[in-house]
């Protein structure tokens, strides 16, 4: 796996690319210097987290025949307030909708957060990680 970062502008707007050529922004907030033009790292992360429970999630419950009409995962967390700053508390919250058995969906939050999710296991080491979720029934 590989990443590149270029610096864009003469501040600390940074454009990552990964091997197939997919780019995201990096900025930082205007105190150190940055124009909130992309994301943050430590927002990244966040984004790394949800997106990776998000693909256990749906490609079990696929598996499992679960018909997932909509879905939307919202993450939170508090931060360290001494450098380096690392995640203390994280929450997810899996929101679903469809008819879908609430033990499947269950059972899938558990295989991701303690079996598949790589970046659930590494943020384990500082942070708390909780969750919660909900299923809207599709009428």
């Amino acid at each position: 796996m590989k990443v590149d970062i270029e610096r864009v502008n003469d501040k600390v707007h940074l454009v990552a690319t990964n091997e197939q050529g997919v780019t995201v922004h990096m900025d930082g907030s205007p105190e150190i210097g940055g124009e909130d033009l992309g994301a943050r790292p430590m927002q990244l992360i966040l984004m790394g987290l949800g997106g990776c429970t998000s693909m256990d999630m749906l490609s079990m419950l696929a598996k499992m025949r679960e018909q997932v009409k909509g879905y939307k995962v919202t993450v939170r967390a508090e931060r360290a307030t001494e450098h380096p700053m690392v995640f203390t508390k994280i929450h997810i919250h899996y929101i679903l909708e469809g008819d879908l058995k609430k033990e499947n969906v269950e059972k899938v939050i558990k295989l991701s957060m303690d079996k598949y999710c790589s970046v659930t296991h590494m943020l384990n080491s500082t942070a708390t990680i909780t969750h919660s979720y909900e299923i809207i029934n599709e009428q």
